[in-house]
């Protein structure tokens, strides 16, 4: 039986907005978890993305 705790958190991935729109190649994808019952909308976090080297908006994917 699972733990009570462990049943409302999800792995989602959040990707870079700005490699999206522009034409760097590759993409910057983060692995992070949620509770799907305390945000149940999509998140944009704050992340490092490689590709632009700088900090960029990440929103949440499918």
């Amino acid at each position: 039986m699972a733990k009570k705790k462990a049943l409302g958190r999800t792995t989602i991935f959040v990707e870079c907005t700005t490699c999206r729109e522009s034409g760097v190649p590759g993409v910057s994808r983060y692995a992070t978890q949620k509770n799907k019952k305390n945000s149940s909308a999509r998140i944009e976090l704050n992340k490092y993305c490689r590709y632009e080297r700088k900090v960029t908006a990440h929103k949440e994917t499918k």
